[in-house]
């Protein structure tokens, strides 16, 4: 069974503003990065947490629109006492602690989250086929131990960079020796291409593993994965409950 994109429809068409603020996400990366100002990644920050929030925004209910404030406030006041800096080093890898979380919490039960995406993005019909529920715990586990261990290594390169170490700036000499151009790309760059090349490798393995199945091709999966991007979020938010 092949999976197919629909036509644009309300809910697609509802789903503008977030790809409007998406779209603004790198271009405030990259000014941050020309004028070594923090206000631009803590803009492109408070982006993020409004398109992570919009769905629960637009219902207009007074509590998601209270949390949302308070988030913007936080960086504000990170910003006004000039911690900034720290936040945005810590948020790679906090994420990727948190997503390791929330993908091997689910390893416990019967659904595995990949299970859950399955069913979001091609129905329960496809989980239901050969081979595709064990597929989907052994790419849980990927998951899992991937970004577990992307976010242990971010933790010792922020740490232990040779120069630019929270020990290093602290006057405390560190345990381990950590080259600062190999820290300081792996934290700006690294990490964030090894995700890109995990997802674009396992999906390549998929077509192996499961060859004896039909599969969308690769953008029609990601631009699947855009149109439901909701579902998902609220999948995950409900395991973490």
């Amino acid at each position: 069974m092949s999976m197919s994109v629909s036509p644009p429809s309300t809910g697609t068409v509802s789903r503008r503003p977030a790809w409007l603020l998406l779209a603004a996400y790198p271009l405030l990366l990259v000014a941050g990065v020309v004028t070594h100002r923090q206000i631009f990644p803590l803009l492109a920050l408070a982006l993020l947490l409004t398109v992570w929030m919009l769905p629960r925004l637009r219902a207009f209910r007074p509590r998601p629109w209270l949390a949302w404030s308070a988030m913007q406030a936080g960086l504000l006041l990170l910003l006004h006492y000039r911690l900034a800096g720290l936040l945005l080093e810590t948020l790679p890898i906090v994420a990727q602690a948190l997503l390791a979380y929330g993908f091997g919490r689910t390893l416990a039960g019967p659904e595995p989250l990949v299970a859950r995406f399955i069913v979001v993005l091609e129905g329960e019909a496809r989980l239901q086929q050969p081979g595709v529920l064990r597929y989907a715990r052994q790419v849980t586990w990927f998951w899992t131990l991937l970004l577990a261990g992307q976010a242990l290594l971010l933790g010792v390169l922020l740490l232990c960079a040779n120069d630019s170490g929270l020990l290093a700036r602290l006057g405390i000499v560190s345990p381990l020796h950590v080259p600062e151009p190999w820290a300081t790309t792996w934290l700006r760059l690294g990490c964030f291409a090894v995700i890109g090349l995990a997802f674009v490798l396992e999906y390549a393995c998929r077509r192996w593993r499961l060859r004896h199945l039909p599969h969308p091709g690769l953008h029609r999966m990601l631009v699947q994965l855009a149109l439901h991007w909701p579902e998902l979020v609220r999948g995950m938010a409900a395991r973490s409950a």
